[in-house]
């Protein structure tokens, strides 16, 4: 019992951050940023990093993401991902 208890007051305590995702810019490439981005990472990675990413960093993110981690996004996803990054957070 005691384990069910813990374990529900992890997930009560778990929801309200994973439903936090930020509200991002609006704009082309949007909708490709959130179907592949967000199947495995929060969204506020984005605004968070964006101090830090020109557009070569943004680049370099997205083929992270592909190559090093597996990311199952096509090339015309990816440029439309890179695109979109590099155009509403880039330094």
């Amino acid at each position: 019992m005691r384990t069910f208890v813990l374990a529900f007051a992890a997930t009560l305590i778990a929801l309200p951050a994973a439903a936090a995702e930020p509200q991002l810019k609006k704009g082309p490439g949007l909708d490709k940023v959130e179907a592949n981005c967000q199947a495995c990472h929060t969204l506020n990675y984005i605004p968070m990093n964006s101090p830090f990413l020109n557009a070569a960093g943004w680049d370099a993110e997205v083929t992270k993401m592909i190559k090093a981690y597996g990311a199952p996004i096509d090339d015309a996803d990816a440029k439309a991902i890179a695109d979109y990054l590099k155009k509403n957070y880039g330094v």
